[in-house]
């Protein structure tokens, strides 16, 4: 497998980007084409994410969390939210570009304080019951990646 290349930005994005939706894949590459699997969530995590009119919510959870997961924040890389002991919540306002297709999102609350304030660049292209996320991030390291998520409507 590779890297997933978006295709145009989806037409009325706005619109039909609203809803629930429930997190199918979520994958990390380098630029060379190298698979980074994210030590803080994990390789599939569970996830959800809702879109509002202008408000969104967003909940991600290592899929194998235990309760010896360590309660330290877990930094992740640029334009990223920050988990804690395998867990990311956070919700706020977005803004869309319908030319570019690009999200911006900026956090109101989050389980990470860390998180509160910023606003976080993502590529949306809303394909039938399908939402694909995608943005440029670093891994813990610092290495540059790009993380794909595809989401399928559930509501």
């Amino acid at each position: 497998m590779s890297m997933l290349v978006l295709s145009k930005p989806s037409e009325n994005l706005q619109d039909k980007m609203q809803g629930i939706w429930w997190l199918l894949s979520r994958e990390d590459w380098t630029k060379s084409g190298e698979q980074k699997i994210d030590p803080v969530l994990g390789s599939s995590p569970i996830g959800l994410i809702s879109y509002a009119k202008n408000h969104f919510a967003a909940q991600f959870m290592k899929r194998d969390r235990t309760e010896t997961i360590s309660t330290q924040i877990s930094s992740t890389g640029s334009n990223n939210t920050n988990a804690i002991g395998g867990y990311d919540a956070y919700f706020g306002t977005y803004k869309v570009n319908e030319e570019s297709g690009k999200v911006a999102h900026t956090l109101i609350g989050s389980i990470t304080p860390t998180n509160i304030g910023i606003i976080v660049s993502r590529d949306l292209r809303a394909i039938e019951d399908q939402l694909v996320i995608q943005l440029d991030t670093t891994t813990l390291e610092g290495v540059p990646i790009t993380r794909t998520l595809i989401w399928k409507r559930i509501n």
